[in-house]
């Protein structure tokens, strides 16, 4: 999606693309990865050099409950951030940090079995799952 796009996301929904938001769009759109709140603010102040921490934590929650970014947490408490283009999921190994990417179809029928066992309409389609990879799991059994 372009910043047009997000623009017209906004505006239809009553907001302004102020140069703050526009700035964390950009930044997220051309990243190959996720960023933490902190690695946004740095980026963000080589484009804004007055733009505060404070104001790039509002800015990113206020996108994420836009819909055009999404949050998730990577452990140990940390939250990361990229651009919403697509429903997907992560595996990360706890060892090494390698992060795998599910296409949200695999876990769909999950999502609608839970749907229909509880009643509950799921509006996040995230989930982060935790365990090791296959190169860890052969160092950790060497370990033990």
């Amino acid at each position: 999606m372009n910043i047009e796009a997000y623009r017209s996301i906004l505006q239809a929904r009553g907001c302004r693309m102020t140069p703050q938001r526009l700035a964390i769009l950009r930044i997220l759109s051309e990243a190959d990865c996720h960023l933490t709140p902190i690695e946004v603010c740095q980026h963000a102040q080589g484009i804004l050099p007055g733009i505060t921490e404070a104001t790039v934590y509002r800015t990113l929650t206020f996108l994420s409950e836009m819909g055009l970014l999404m949050a998730a947490h990577i452990g140990s408490g940390q939250m990361v951030y990229e651009i919403a283009n697509h429903n997907h999921h992560h595996l990360i190994c706890r060892k090494c940090s390698l992060t795998c990417e599910i296409g949200h179809e695999r876990l769909q029928i999950l999502y609608d079995q839970l749907k229909n066992l509880t009643g509950f309409q799921i509006d996040s389609m995230h989930v982060t799952l935790f365990g090791l990879c296959p190169s860890c799991q052969g160092t950790s059994s060497q370990s033990s």
